[in-house]
């Protein structure tokens, strides 16, 4: 199986980390590790170095107050652990008190994302999208590039889903199913368009440990399988094969 975005980079896993992965990698569970920033971006290319997993960099949406996107410093992280650029994209959730700040901070976040989506166009790597209430704006910028990649942790309706699907996009699915009712969103989901993923140290399905590891990767794809009405193996060849595709860098070691 394979944990399409984790951040076992972040400060939560500094005491286990090591036993973690070991523990992943002896259940057959791959990993690519999510920069949300610069630094954490170095640091899931140097800890998918380390133990042979996999990275994504980029700057997340909630982080350009913090950091300007610096496209040349990010393109001497690519090596050929890194395998997509992200997690990047628009978050609408948390917003500067004042319609005028709120506006501003809307536009930042659109001329970072954009930024590295031209990186993603010029390196042919695939994005991995963080969409958070701005399902509309990530449309608008998205259907005029012919790019690959995925809505991570896709929480939109089903008209959503329709639209981004209709663009080639995959559609991440983690724990959040078991906090939201997105039952009709993962019905409609195609099986070749499904990604799994955990988010962790976030989005811990139930009866899980609360922070979040790529071990609960089954419980999840158990859920996905249940409401879809496939067994567990059908889903998890697919998404196997579905990660592979759009993360085409991947070496399949199982």
């Amino acid at each position: 199986m394979i944990d399409t975005h984790a951040h076992l980079n972040f400060s939560q896993f500094d005491k286990d980390r090591k036993d973690i992965i070991s523990k992943c990698l002896d259940n057959n569970i791959s990993i690519i590790n999510i920069g949300t920033d610069y630094k954490s971006s170095c640091d899931v290319v140097e800890i998918a170095k380390e133990y042979n997993l996999y990275a994504s960099i980029g700057l997340h949406p909630l982080d350009i107050l913090e950091e300007d996107f610096d496209c040349e410093k990010y393109k001497k992280l690519v090596c050929d652990k890194v395998v997509a650029i992200g997690e990047a994209g628009l978050d609408y959730w948390y917003k500067p008190k004042g319609k005028a700040k709120r506006e501003l901070y809307k536009e930042k976040q659109k001329q970072t994302f954009i930024k590295q989506v031209d990186l993603v166009c010029e390196l042919n790597l695939p994005l991995i999208v963080h969409c958070r209430v701005a399902f509309d704006d990530m449309y608008d910028i998205l259907k005029t590039k012919n790019i690959k990649g995925v809505i991570h942790s896709f929480t939109g309706n089903v008209d959503d889903l329709e639209r981004f699907l209709s663009l080639g996009y995959y559609i991440g699915i983690n724990g959040i199913i078991f906090k939201m009712d997105l039952k009709s969103v993962i019905e409609k989901v195609p099986m070749d368009r499904i990604l799994l993923e955990t988010d962790c140290p976030f989005l811990s399905p139930p009866s899980f440990e609360e922070r979040n590891n790529p071990m609960s990767i089954e419980i999840i794809a158990k859920e996905v399988a249940r409401i879809k009405n496939v067994s567990l193996e059908e889903l998890i060849e697919k998404t196997d094969k579905n990660s592979l595709q759009l993360f085409d860098r991947m070496i399949y070691i199982f």
